[in-house]
């Protein structure tokens, strides 16, 4: 490599980290907006679909699903269960829960771009600190 070239091509490295770190806050800054936009489902939850049978005929109700047990029981057991009852279609139990958990798949996705965007950064950034032999 010249040593005219090696600032240069140091200077584009620069451009390029400070163009990631900017998407980077971008992307944290839309993180912000859509936790302020209402509750948020926790990490793992999922809504589920499941049917009830009555004595004439069957009934589909929804209910939010965790991975652990986080949710407080209604039964007064006092011990979490994994699941909260929402009640059939359209209810707003149901209706808030489906937009919780968009808003938790929105901020993930948004976090997996973040941290492959951190290790872009982390991987030019460890170019621009060697020096050539």
């Amino acid at each position: 490599m010249s040593d005219k070239t090696s600032p240069a091509r140091q200077q584009e490295k620069l451009n390029r980290a400070e163009r990631l770190l900017a998407t980077i806050a971008t992307l944290e800054a839309q993180i912000e907006k859509i936790s302020a936009s209402g509750e948020v489902a926790p990490p793992g939850c999922c809504l589920a679909r499941y049917q009830a049978r009555g004595q004439y005929k069957a009934y589909w109700y929804y209910k939010l699903q965790a991975v652990e047990p986080i949710f407080v029981s209604k039964q007064g057991s006092g011990k979490p269960s994994r699941y909260k009852h929402l009640g059939a279609a359209g209810t707003p139990a149901h209706v808030d829960a489906v937009q919780m958990v968009i808003r938790r798949v929105q901020i993930d996705e948004l976090q997996k771009s973040i941290d492959a965007l951190r290790d872009s950064w982390s991987d030019l950034y460890s170019d621009i600190s060697d020096k050539p032999t």
